[in-house]
């Protein structure tokens, strides 16, 4: 138990813990919100069709690139400290995304605003567990701010729609400044300060750089065999390349004093299930929802603003799944709460596959957004605590940023996957690449019911002192 969560009168972590949430909301957030507003940027900034998904693209390549190099320096130089630089990295890029004026600099604010958000989002995880205590009041917490995360992705497709149409697209970026600017002045109260380490910690400065590359060489990879298809050598080098980075990683960590990721927790059964799932879930919902985007949008020709107005369910949905989630780990431990979830998503993927291309099916699709927002809720508890929970207090802020690198690339290569092959299979019946698409996502849920079971229904004290002794001396 932290001495900041056992010292300090519950309203104060209630605020501290708001801070945090509402930082992670607007980070999921802007993974998301561009989407609708592509084809207003691409006319305003003169994009090309294939320079125009860099906009998406690069923030989650960059985000999900260095998260675990953020998780690690949060453990090293201090978690509000990492939290600080990373707000103040995502505010200005923020602004700078809303003030570009040609392609170039849009991508470039976009890479900085993903930089920031890296070194934000796993500090902040970070500094839940140490704001709040174990068991419920941790539960808890953590379902607050799954249902924030979650809502923020699902908040995207609403937000982007609304804001596009009637502020403009550069609103879209511009709405993170003042909230930036009221966390950073918040901060500094609220949050605990970083504790004196009677021994600083060494950064693993060349496990940082191969872990990084081999991130971003894979995500990057992803989309471009995604937008080229497999069949040219420029679509695997980078794969090939991520794939040699990754084993250099790995050989590296264990011979180093300090890896940037021990060893022992990729050993862990408990953390690697709980970050294929993490992976799992992005990469059904995010297409999922893409391709709804899509749908409604291209196939129905219903415009953004009213389209979004169908999203809200998602974005309830989600909350109501996160907050039900610590309820269901409590009865029904770990595995079974994240096949719960997964047969949500999954059921809810399948209403979308019966779609058709007349008529405005609100029904359907309400009832569809509303199992895929739940599903994706309470699963993503689920692997959140678990994925916390396994791991030595030492190493929450790398667990944390291993845990959102797997989201992000569930996001990448979902998208990069599924999107593309739905366009390649349209062809003159429109309808048959959405169900294509569709059918990819769901097929990924079900992968990701299958790898619950690497998750023990319930982590206890021992099994979490197993991986602790694992990454100590790995």
């Amino acid at each position: 138990m932290s001495t900041f969560a056992g010292n300090t009168p519950a309203k104060a972590r209630t605020s501290a813990i708001a801070v945090i949430c509402i930082a992670q909301f607007v980070v999921v957030l802007d993974a998301t919100i561009v989407v609708t507003a592509l084809p207003a940027i691409r006319q305003a900034l003169g994009f090309s069709d294939t320079g125009l998904q860099w906009v998406f693209t690069a923030y989650a390549l960059v985000f999900g690139g260095l998260l675990i190099c953020g998780g690690r320096v949060a453990d090293v130089a201090g978690r509000r400290r990492t939290f600080l630089i990373g707000l103040v990295l995502f505010t200005a890029a923020s602004a700078g995304c809303a003030v570009a004026w040609s392609p170039a600099a849009l991508v470039a604010a976009r890479i900085i605003q993903g930089a920031g958000a890296a070194l934000l989002s796993p500090a902040a995880l970070a500094l839940l567990t140490t704001l709040s205590e174990p068991g419920e009041a941790r539960r808890r917490a953590v379902g607050w701010w799954t249902a924030v995360a979650a809502g923020g992705g699902a908040s995207g497709w609403v937000l982007g729609g609304l804001i596009s149409e009637y502020a403009g697209w550069r609103w879209v970026f511009a709405v993170n400044v003042p909230i930036g600017l009221i966390a950073l002045v918040m901060t500094p109260w609220l949050l605990p300060a970083d504790q004196k380490q009677t021994q600083t910690p060494r950064l693993d400065l060349g496990g940082a750089l191969t872990a990084t590359a081999g991130l971003a060489l894979l995500v990057y990879g992803l989309t471009s065999a995604g937008d080229r298809g497999l069949g040219r050598l420029s679509s695997w080098l980078p794969l090939l390349l991520a794939a040699v980075a990754f084993v250099i990683f790995v050989r590296h960590e264990g011979r180093t004093a300090d890896p940037l990721l021990p060893l022992g927790l990729l050993r862990s059964r408990a953390v690697a299930g709980a970050n294929l799932t993490a992976l799992a879930i992005t990469a059904s919902t995010t297409p999922a929802m893409y391709l709804a985007v899509l749908y409604v949008q291209d196939v129905l020709m219903v415009p953004a603003g009213r389209a979004s107005l169908l999203f809200p369910a998602v974005n309830l949905a989600v909350i109501a799944g996160s907050l039900l989630g610590p309820r269901l780990l409590d009865r029904l431990g770990g595995q079974r709460t994240l096949l719960v979830g997964f047969t949500g998503i999954a059921i809810g993927i399948t209403l979308l596959i019966a779609l058709r291309a007349e008529g405005l099916p609100v029904i359907q699709l309400l009832a569809a957004f509303t199992l895929i927002g739940a599903g994706l809720g309470t699963a993503s508890v689920a692997s959140t605590q678990t994925g916390t929970d396994a791991a030595d207090p030492a190493y929450r802020g790398v667990a944390s940023g291993l845990l959102n690198s797997a989201a992000q690339v569930g996001t990448a290569v979902g998208v990069a996957l599924l999107v593309p092959i739905a366009a390649a299979a349209a062809g003159p019946a429109v309808m048959a690449g959405y169900r294509i698409g569709f059918l990819g996502a769901c097929a990924i849920a079900l992968g990701g019911a299958l790898s619950s079971f690497l998750v023990p229904t319930v982590i206890t004290s021992s099994s979490s002192g197993v991986v602790a002794t694992q990454a100590k001396q790995s």
